[in-house]
Formats: C-alpha cells, sequence, structure tokens
C-alpha cells in the first residue's frame, strides 16, 4: 500500500488531519491500534444508549469557527454540562456558584458568600502556599476546599493535597450568581446521536486499518507521518518512559429510567474510591427504559493501561522536551494530540491544533 500521508492514530486529531489533507487531494491512510475508530471519544452502544466509552467528552467552545467546523459534518444538541457534587448526605451545584453556597451555608446574596470566603481565605492565608491545600484555601476558603475539593483530588492524583505541588491549581473559579452551566463558552452540546458519526464523516474519504500498531504498518509506503501516539514511545522511551494518570471504568445496565438526574455526578469524599458517575442518556435526554451508569476509579497507570492524563510536572516536561527536541530533527514526520505532545486537550482544541497542522504542512 501506497500514500502521500501516513496518520498514525484514528482518533479527533489524526482525524481532523485526514480530513483535511483528503480535501485537498492528498492520499491518506489511517491506522489504529484499537479495534474502532474515534480514540477516546468513542461511543459504544448499549441498551440503545450512546456510552462513552472512556469517559465523558462534552463539546464546548468559544471558536465559532470550530462550532461551525463540526457542525458542518453532523448536527450537535443543546446539551448544557450542570454536574453536582456530593459530600456525605449533602448534594451541592457545580461549578462553585450561589446555588452551592446558598446551600452550604444557607444565605441568599452575593455579598454574604464574598464575605464568608473572604474571612475564611484570610483566616488561613499563606504567603507563600507549599501544597496543594494551602494554594486551594487561598483561593477559596476552607469550607468549599474540605467538602468539594479535597477528597476527589485526592482520589483523581492518589496522594494528599499536603504532599501536592500548588501549581495543580493555578486558579478555581468562584460565580456569584444562581448559574449551574460548567463552562463559559458560547458554544455547547453532544452530537446528535454519539461522536461517532463525527469521526465516520471526517475519515470517509481515507482507508483506515484498525487493530494496526505502527510497528505492524512497515509494508505501508508514504511521504510524510502524521503520528499521534506517545512520543516517548516513538523513540523507543530513549530518554525515559513520560508518566500519567489513568481511569478504570466500572459500568452498570440498571433498570430504572433515571438513576442519578443528570449526567454527571462528582463523589468529594475520599472514602469513597470512585470520583463521579456518569449516567450516560442525560447527554441526549434519553427517554429509554433503563438506564448505564460509569463509575470513574482514577489509578496510577502502567504499562497496558490506558493513558489518559499527562503529569505535566517540571519533571515530565523536561523529559518531553527532550524528546520535542529529537522529534524537530526528524522531516516530514509531525506529532499531534495529547499524546504526541504530551498535553491535555480540550476537543475544540485538538481540531484547532490539527486544523494548524495541515496549515502549516501546506504552508
Amino acid at each position: 500500500m501506497e500514500c502521500d500521508f501516513l496518520i498514525v492514530g484514528a482518533g479527533l486529531f489524526g482525524a481532523v488531519c485526514a480530513n483535511e489533507l483528503s480535501k485537498k487531494g492528498f492520499k491518506c491512510i489511517v491506522i489504529d491500534k484499537r479495534n474502532h475508530k474515534g480514540g477516546n471519544i468513542y461511543c459504544e452502544k448499549v441498551e440503545d444508549i450512546n456510552v462513552h466509552k472512556y469517559g465523558a467528552h462534552i463539546f464546548h467552545t468559544s471558536n465559532k469557527k470550530i462550532w461551525d467546523y463540526v457542525n458542518d459534518l453532523v448536527e450537535f444538541n443543546n446539551f448544557i454540562n450542570s454536574p453536582m457534587a456530593i459530600y456525605k448526605d449533602e448534594i451541592y451545584n457545580m461549578p462553585f456558584n450561589m446555588n452551592t453556597f446558598s446551600k452550604m451555608w444557607n444565605i441568599k446574596t452575593p455579598e454574604e458568600a464574598k464575605k464568608i470566603i473572604d474571612l475564611q481565605r484570610k483566616e488561613n492565608f499563606k504567603e507563600n502556599p507549599e501544597n496543594l491545600e494551602e494554594q486551594a484555601i487561598n483561593l477559596v476558603g476552607k469550607d468549599v476546599y474540605q467538602k468539594l475539593i479535597k477528597g476527589y483530588t485526592e482520589k483523581q492524583w492518589g496522594r494528599s493535597c499536603t504532599e501536592l505541588p500548588p501549581f495543580i491549581i493555578k486558579r478555581l473559579p468562584l460565580r456569584f450568581t444562581y448559574d449551574n452551566n460548567y463552562f463559559n463558552d458560547r458554544f455547547q452540546g453532544i452530537p446528535i446521536n454519539g461522536y461517532n458519526q463525527l469521526i465516520d464523516k471526517l475519515l470517509e474519504k481515507s482507508k483506515v486499518l484498525l487493530n494496526t500498531s505502527f510497528e505492524e504498518a512497515k509494508d505501508i509506503k508514504y511521504k510524510k507521518l502524521i503520528y499521534t501516539g506517545a512520543i516517548d514511545e516513538f523513540f523507543k522511551f530513549k530518554f525515559g518512559k513520560l508518566e500519567y494518570r489513568t481511569v478504570r471504568f466500572e459500568n452498570s445496565v440498571l433498570d430504572t429510567d433515571n438513576f442519578q438526574g443528570c449526567a454527571v455526578v462528582n463523589y468529594t469524599e475520599r472514602e469513597i474510591p470512585y470520583t463521579r458517575i456518569i449516567e450516560h442518556k442525560h447527554f441526549e435526554f434519553g427517554k429509554q427504559p433503563k438506564t448505564i451508569i460509569s463509575k470513574e476509579y482514577p489509578t496510577e497507570w502502567k504499562e497496558g493501561l490506558e493513558p489518559y492524563y499527562p503529569i505535566n510536572d517540571e519533571k515530565n516536561n523536561a523529559l518531553y522536551e527532550e524528546y520535542r527536541k529529537e522529534a524537530e530533527k526528524l522531516n516530514d514526520v509531525y506529532f499531534g494530540g495529547r499524546l504526541g505532545q504530551y498535553k491535555y486537550y480540550d476537543m475544540d482544541k485538538t481540531i484547532e491544533a490539527a486544523l494548524n497542522l495541515i496549515e502549516k504542512i501546506n504552508g
């Protein structure tokens, strides 16, 4: 087989690259080691519900160009992400807004909320916070930290907040309005009938080979390579292995039409082992007689597990920089996406980065 571009990875970044290159008349072959297209936005149909197999993916952006780009391919619904959080026997709205503060302190006005938060900040303020706990309390005060941040964060990272560096939480937005919309972006929604049709549209003019790793594609002749796999793996870990956090999902089919009343509920106590429960039907306003829930268990990443979240601390960023410099020496090889650039991307930023790469290649 021969092509102009071999694209390693049939996720969103690779699919957008394939779509743009195909429109320009280039022949693309896209390979993926998984048995499906779509990478982490792949949806699996269970009980007629689109289950987000690799965790909740909610498309949101303030970039009209990107919003128009995806809506030219598929139609989006009007889903608004309004998650809840449960601490012990209390339930709170997320993100931190007046509904949260009203429930927490039995108050009504923004002025009351600001006074309580400012007082808690001053009582516990650290000039130079040495860990995440001190940084978080500096930002939101003790009550919000203890009930809604501490346990969740410790489960997410697998260690105490006093052992985590402060830079992990640079800011924690506080809204003094009664607004439960989690994102500030202008556009938001889920593709009607799930993300698979979006990927299918992006890849419809490319040849796609599944269950095929880069090592297994040696017979493919290509002029240029776009690689969205792990950059350290591409270079055979010559400088060492980059670190990640991963997530384990425990899925259940429940004989009820509505388990928790919304798509996302965070569980913020450290003692509860999972961080949140996703009820997938709510992403598309489903009316199915049954429901599917997924409990998310953050875990340490090791070989053989899916690398989800790059650990962008000083050590790993320095290691990635060595690989990035090595990558720059290669002609006609381009690295992109979460694993190729060792960076967590929202979906709109993934698309934007892919479009920018194709513009650079054709520039």
